[in-house]
């Protein structure tokens, strides 16, 4: 069985496979997940060299990874179809994750299982119009533990970035990994490192759309994910009094006049589970 994560993971973290002097400082940032990549970030000459480094330094931390408290879990990126690397996955603690880039049917998911295990998370990541075409079949995939969207693979493919076609894609993702039980999926990185307030603007838009935290690529862009999905003291409040108000069923009136109901559960224990991730801000 898979290991599941008990916390919702609001921060993730690419690191370049083949800067391992970059590995602990990624970790350092308090992201809830650090991605280890071994595929875009890593130059075709230096693929065995991040490939033996990530290896070295993840088998280093056997007694150190963990999905829970406050702890960093770790994925690595791996290369689409690359054997290799999936044998140095398999080597490694079942804890670690892989992400399984250019996914566009369940059946690329089974010789990944079958190379690194049925016990360890996967993430997928849909980066074309035939992963998007199959989405609802690949979240629904037992080994799936998480879906993503690469929309710089996909908008390099549709020759568009604009929002009135990705959102459409990003609501076919988010309503398949809901509807296979699996969570909310992350934002896709955020390119543009300096602009932090453009982060903050899209990162807020996501989340309203249904998102849960969001990939960033480089350390500033942590804190500034954090912050965007941090519910405010006020929704934390309404929260709690639902969650009281509700706990037996039926319909019940909160003190501001608001009338709940069990149906209203879903979106209050969403609020404090990224109260519980995050530091609320007002």
């Amino acid at each position: 069985m898979r290991r599941m994560i008990s916390r919702p993971l609001i921060t993730a973290l690419y690191v370049p496979g083949d800067r391992p002097e970059r590995f602990a400082k990624a970790v350092a940032t308090g992201a809830h997940l650090v991605i280890v990549d071994l595929e875009d970030a890593v130059a075709p000459d230096r693929k065995t060299f991040a490939r033996d480094a990530v290896a070295a330094w993840l088998g280093s931390r056997r007694n150190g990874l963990t999905g829970d408290g406050d702890g960093a879990l770790v994925e690595v990126r791996v290369n689409a179809g690359d054997r290799g690397d999936l044998d140095a996955v398999a080597a490694l603690d079942p804890i670690v994750g892989v992400r399984v880039p250019k996914v566009e049917s369940p059946g690329d998911l089974d010789h990944v299982v079958a190379a690194v295990g049925r016990e360890r998370r996967l993430t997928a990541l849909i980066e074309s119009a035939a992963g998007i075409d199959a989405v609802t079949a690949i979240a629904a995939h037992p080994a799936v533990a998480a879906v993503a969207l690469g929309e710089a693979d996909l908008a390099s493919e549709l020759g568009t970035t604009a929002d009135e076609v990705f959102d459409w894609l990003r609501a076919r993702v988010l309503v398949a990994a809901l509807a296979a039980g699996r969570p909310a999926p992350m934002m896709s990185v955020y390119p543009s490192i300096p602009d932090l307030d453009g982060l903050r603007r899209s990162t807020v838009r996501g989340r309203r759309l249904g998102f849960v935290g969001r990939a960033a690529v480089h350390p500033t862009q942590v804190p500034v994910i954090a912050a965007a999905f941090a519910p405010s003291a006020v929704d934390v409040e309404w929260a709690r009094a639902v969650l009281t108000a509700t706990n037996t069923g039926g319909v019940a009136r909160l003190a501001s006049g608001e009338m709940v109901d069990p149906a209203m559960r879903g979106r209050a224990e969403r609020i404090h589970a990224l109260a519980a991730a995050t530091r609320p801000i007002t």
